[in-house]
C-alpha cells in the first residue's frame, strides 16, 4: 500500500505531465506564425546563449538525444541552424543560430512575454516561486548533474 506522501508525489508527476502537454500545445500555437514548433523553439532558445552540440542541448534540457537530433536536423534543413567546427570533438559539430533563427526568436519574444504575463497573473507570485524551487529540487533528484 502506498503512503499518502507517495500518493501525493504521484499526483504531482501526473500534474507535471499534464502541464507539459499544455505547455507544448501553447508553444506550438505561439511558434506557428514563425514556422516553428515548440520543440524547435526549445532547441533554438538554448542556443541563443551560444553554440553547443546536440548532446549538450539534450542533456541540459533533460531530453532524449535522439529526439533533439531529429529536431536539429529539421532546423538545419529549414535554415535555422548552422554547423560549426568543434575544437573539442570533431565528430560532434557545434550548432549555432542563423540570422533567420534570430529573427524568428525576436518575433517570438514579445508573444511569449504577453502569454507568460497573462498566465502568471492568475497565480500568486509566492506559489510560482515555491513551484519553481520544488521542480528544481525534483529535477536534481531524478537527474543529478553530471560531473
Amino acid at each position: 500500500m502506498r503512503s499518502a506522501r507517495a500518493e501525493t508525489f504521484t499526483r504531482v508527476i501526473d500534474a507535471v505531465f499534464a502541464c507539459n502537454g499544455g505547455f507544448l500545445a501553447a508553444g506550438d500555437a505561439l511558434t506557428a506564425p514563425v514556422g516553428l514548433t515548440a520543440a524547435q523553439w526549445q532547441v533554438l532558445g538554448f542556443l541563443e546563449d551560444g553554440a553547443a552540440t546536440a548532446a549538450e542541448v539534450a542533456r541540459r534540457r533533460g531530453l532524449r538525444r535522439q529526439s533533439v537530433q531529429e529536431t536539429v536536423n529539421r532546423l538545419l534543413r529549414n535554415g535555422m541552424l548552422e554547423r560549426l567546427p568543434n575544437p573539442a570533438d570533431a565528430r560532434a559539430p557545434l550548432l549555432s543560430l542563423t540570422a533567420q533563427a534570430r529573427e524568428a526568436m525576436g518575433e517570438l519574444g514579445a508573444a511569449q512575454v504577453a502569454w507568460a504575463e497573462e498566465l502568471a497573473a492568475e497565480v500568486p507570485e509566492g506559489d510560482l516561486e515555491v513551484t519553481l524551487r520544488t521542480l528544481q529540487r525534483l529535477r536534481g533528484l531524478v537527474a543529478p548533474p553530471r560531473a
